[in-house]
């Protein structure tokens, strides 16, 4: 039996519960998983500055993550963590799933590239007298260069077209800077079939044709954005994960984080009834970059089947608690590995 190290980032509020499912729906998998706790909740990040460190140090051991919702008190946990790792592409998923009710009939699949760092999230700017503020907005080649090998690679693995979107006409130094890094990668990739769009335009032409987009390369907060309409047009925000990667200069991945969408739920944590998928999903997006895709796609099909037959939990028309919903999963994927 294969073996298999990932870092665990342990969390709040709904943290432990999910972590338990994602426990018990490993334990069915033909591999010999061993995760590694890493303490990040907020109590262990007031007791000092070793949980980053540890949190590190762990990941740069195993090359691999499964993190947990964690509180934002002072600092971003995910923001830290992604300027200590250097993590320069965010990889978010979001697909159309049977059984979840939108107030959107067409189906979505897209597969959202953002640049992890810059644009206008790297500089909080500064007042100036009273009656004007400034920020920065950054634009960095090795990040940019990073997400479009990644998204051209993606596209070219899976057969399918890429997009660039930005406000290129407008923000002719910065967003012009993103697409023609986006250009110089994509002469490499003749194969794949490259478009641009402004951005603003995208998010109209996404909720009027959706199956015109497929992997979608975008800058940040561009990114953030997209990642949330899209999740909204599917019904469920708490239904997504994400790929977290930084690259070595060889342009290998170096270390990857995989995490589910949705925050620590306070308000439901420890009840017993919040919804594994995203982190089942994200657990899927681990093995998939460990080199089991079979194993990935075997556990996205369970998930996926269990929500399409109506065994959810109640937050997408189910009636299920999180252990009930995690058993029909581990159930099906069971019976579909044997």
């Amino acid at each position: 039996m294969e073996r298999l190290r990932i870092t665990e980032l342990l969390g709040d509020g709904i943290g432990p519960e999910l972590r338990e499912s994602v426990h018990a729906v490993a334990a069915a998998l033909p591999l010999a998983l061993e995760f590694i706790p890493v303490d990040l909740s907020l109590a262990a990040r007031r007791r000092g500055g070793s949980a980053y460190d540890l949190a590190e140090q762990s990941i740069r051991d195993t090359r691999i993550a499964l993190k947990y919702p964690t509180v934002t008190e002072r600092e971003s946990p995910n923001a830290v963590l992604r300027q200590r790792l250097r993590f320069s592409v965010i990889h978010r998923p979001v697909l159309s799933i049977r059984g979840i009710s939108s107030n959107f009939k067409e189906d979505v699949a897209l597969e959202i590239v953002r640049v992890a760092t810059g644009g206008t999230y790297d500089d909080p700017g500064q007042r100036i007298g009273e009656d004007v503020a400034v920020s920065l907005r950054i634009v960095e080649r090795r990040p940019c260069t990073e997400a479009a090998r990644f998204a051209f690679e993606y596209a070219r693995r899976n057969g399918l077209t890429v997009t660039s979107s930005s406000k290129h006409t407008i923000q002719r130094a910065t967003d012009g800077f993103f697409e023609a890094i986006v250009r110089e990668v994509a002469s490499g990739y003749p194969d794949v079939r490259h478009r641009v769009e402004l951005f603003d335009a995208l998010l109209a032409k996404v909720i009027l044709r959706p199956h015109d987009y497929q992997v979608v390369l975008v800058l940040n907060e561009y990114g953030d954005f997209l990642s949330d309409m899209a999740c909204g047009l599917v019904g469920s925000l708490g239904t997504g994960a994400s790929g977290n990667y930084a690259f070595a200069k060889d342009g290998r991945i170096e270390v990857a984080m995989f995490d589910p969408a949705g925050g620590t739920a306070p308000d439901i944590a420890g009840r017993g009834v919040c919804n594994p998928t995203a982190a089942l999903l994200a657990f899927g997006l681990a093995l998939d970059h460990a080199g089991h895709a079979a194993l990935g796609n075997a556990l996205r099909k369970a998930v996926l089947d269990a929500i399409a037959d109506g065994k959810s939990t109640a937050d997408v028309g189910g009636k299920l608690d999180t252990r009930s919903f995690t058993g029909v999963v581990t159930d099906a994927l069971a019976d579909a590995l044997v």
